[in-house]
Formats: C-alpha cells, sequence, structure tokens
C-alpha cells in the first residue's frame, strides 16, 4: 500500500504507512535487523519526496551506519543507502560529497554487481546528474548518454529510471545551449510520463516544467508563461505551497515573467520565493542563489541598483564558497554585477 501511495505521488500518506511499518518492525526485531534498517530507509525516502532534506539525511546517514554495520559496505542494499545518502547530499546542494559517495558506489556496483545491473545504471545516472549540478557538462552529457543506450537495452523505454535519464540528458543538452535537442527529448518523456503516472503525478509536473525551461531557452515566454502557471498551480494543490518542487516553479515563473519584462510581477513573487528558499533550503543553497541572483536582475531592471548590487554581491561571495570560483554558475555572477555597476555608471 506504502508502495502504491508513492506511485501515484501521495507522499504525505506514505510517509504516515512507513512510519507505521518503521515501528512495527524496530519493536519486533530492534534496530539492528535487516527488515528494519529496510524499512527505516524507506521511510527517509519519504522526507526526501516531501522535501525535508535535512531529515532525510540525518536518518539516511544512520542507515547507512547500521547496514554497513550489519550487511558489509559491498552488500547490495548498503549501496543503495550509500546511493540514497548521495542523491539528498545533491539536493541540500552539497555536489561535493555526492560526487564523492556516488564514485564510490560506482565502482563498488560495477565490481560487485555488473556494468549492466539496474542499480549500477541508477548509479551512473546519479553521478551524471551531479556531474551537471558541479558544471561538469561534458562529462555528464558521456555518461547520460551512454545510460541511456545501456539502460533502454536493459530496462525498456518506458522504465522510470529511463525517463529520468532522458529528462536529465535533455536537461544537460539545454545547459550546453542544445535546445532544440533538449525540446525534443523533453517532449518524449512528458508524452510518456503522462501516460505512464498520469497528468497530476510528480514526475509529471517535473517534465512539464522542464519543457516550459526549455521554451525559455529557445525564447518562447509566452508558452513558457502558459506551462509554468499550469505547473504551479497543480504542484501547489498536490505537493504543497513550502515544498521544494512548487518553490522551483514559482522561481520559474518569476524568471518568466522577467524574460516578458513584466518586471513589477518578477519582484513581487521572486521576494516570495527567496523568502521561502531561504527559510525552507537555507541561505547557501544552490536553489536559493539562483532566486537571489534572480531577483538581482530584475531589480536591475526596475533601475534598483543598489539593491541589485546589494544581493550580486552576496550571491559571488557565497557561489565562490559553494560551487567554487570557476564555476559557471559562479562566473556568470561576476559578470551581472559588472552589468549592474555598467548600468549604475550610465545612469550618473
Amino acid at each position: 500500500l506504502a508502495a502504491t501511495m508513492n506511485n501515484n505521488g501521495k507522499y504525505d500518506i506514505e510517509h504516515i504507512l512507513r512510519h507505521k511499518i518503521f515501528n512495527m518492525y524496530e519493536k519486533a526485531y530492534g534496530k539492528e535487523n535487516s527488515n528494519t534498517i529496510k524499512s527505516m530507509g524507506c521511510l527517509a525516502g519519504t522526507y526526501s519526496s516531501l522535501g525535508k532534506f535535512a531529515e532525510a539525511e540525518n536518518m539516511e546517514a544512520q542507515v547507512l551506519e547500521l547496514s554497513t554495520k550489519i550487511l558489509g559496505k559491498e552488500h547490495p542494499d548498503t549501496l543503495i543507502c550509500m546511493g540514497n545518502l548521495a542523491d539528498t547530499y545533491r539536493n541540500l546542494g552539497k555536489f561535493t560529497d555526492a560526487e564523492l559517495l556516488e564514485t564510490q558506489v560506482l565502482g563498488i556496483s560495477t565490481r560487485v554487481l555488473g556494468k549492466e545491473h539496474p542499480e549500477t545504471l541508477r548509479s551512473m545516472i546519479n553521478l551524471a546528474v551531479t556531474y551537471s549540478s558541479l558544471g561538469k557538462l561534458k562529462d555528464a552529457e558521456i555518461l547520460e548518454t551512454q545510460v541511456l543506450k545501456m539502460g533502454t537495452k536493459i530496462l525498456g523505454s518506458e522504465h522510470p529510471d529511463i525517463l529520468h535519464c532522458m529528462g536529465n540528458l535533455a536537461d544537460t543538452y539545454r545547459n550546453l545551449g542544445k535546445f532544440t535537442d533538449a525540446e525534443m527529448l523533453e517532449t518524449q518523456v512528458l508524452e510518456m510520463s503522462t501516460r505512464i503516472f498520469g497528468k497530476e503525478h510528480p514526475e509529471t509536473l517535473g517534465s512539464m516544467l522542464n519543457v516550459a525551461m526549455t521554451y525559455s531557452s529557445l525564447g518562447h515566454f509566452g508558452d513558457a508563461e502558459i506551462l509554468e502557471t499550469q505547473v504551479l498551480d497543480m504542484s501547489t494543490q498536490l505537493l504543497g505551497k513550502e515544498h521544494p518542487g512548487t518553490l522551483r516553479s514559482m522561481h520559474n515563473l518569476a524568471d518568466t515573467y522577467r524574460h516578458l519584462h513584466k518586471f513589477t510581477d518578477a519582484e513581487m513573487l521572486g521576494t516570495q520565493v527567496l523568502e521561502m528558499s531561504t527559510q525552507i533550503l537555507g541561505k547557501e543553497h544552490p536553489d536559493t542563489l539562483q532566486c537571489m541572483g534572480n531577483l538581482a536582475d530584475t531589480y536591475r531592471n526596475l533601475g534598483k541598483f543598489i539593491d541589485a548590487e546589494f544581493l550580486e554581491t552576496q550571491v559571488l561571495a557565497m557561489r565562490t564558497k559553494v560551487l567554487g570560483k570557476e564555476h559557471p554558475k559562479t562566473l556568470q555572477t561576476m559578470l551581472n554585477i559588472a552589468a549592474t555597476y555598467s548600468s549604475a555608471g550610465n545612469l550618473c
């Protein structure tokens, strides 16, 4: 039943059920039993689905420690635990920690399970996503292309992991400026997600959001606005206003407003998103920094150069610290500050 709730995107109900199952196993067998550990891992997964990444990290670290102790470091269940923790690190913006753990998982999984095992493929998918987050776009593209070819052959073209891989590759294409390739792949993913999961499933909403992002990249801002408005309404209803997925929808819509020169709307929504993202994800999370950067750009377009400079200076300091000086987003922030200086200077 809990798995059914997950498949239907009803994560709040799944969380309640997983909590009850974990309590039953812990009471019956104790905390160091393999069934208890597995149920604890499933419970931790519901925290991630609900966007509660700090809680997920804490529980997944415990699960990994117990699984390593009871089952051993190279047991398939332990590898899954390591992969889940790495995934949460990525969601928390801890990309270096995620890369380190995912590289270990991929090495062990390849050796123990084999290169074509589904868990090995999943490890490759996750590592590629982290490469992309770290700005290693070419590495991500190479790995995602390899996984998509192997995974389609082994799992089938409509397996959820393959849909994720297709979506990730499309995202990498977009970041590399290959917008036509991204649009073609994302359209396929959206059609398949709608058919397999249904229109109102979180996976489908994520696919819709990705298509809208590519519309924006292609300059089709009117189409992006329509799609993002739909996604935001559905995400708020299904996941709640404070879920990271909903925040991402709000942020993308505010960004589209900016491109449509609806700067007042962009400022209002951008301010709201930044406040919520800071509270929920933390000030140094990459998504929060992106919100700050976009709001600063809106301030610049509204002629609020002091406000823009204030935000951009913070973004630059934190991106340098979190992502490194040579990350593409750090370099873009430097260009944004220069643009603000130039705009302010031209006004004087």
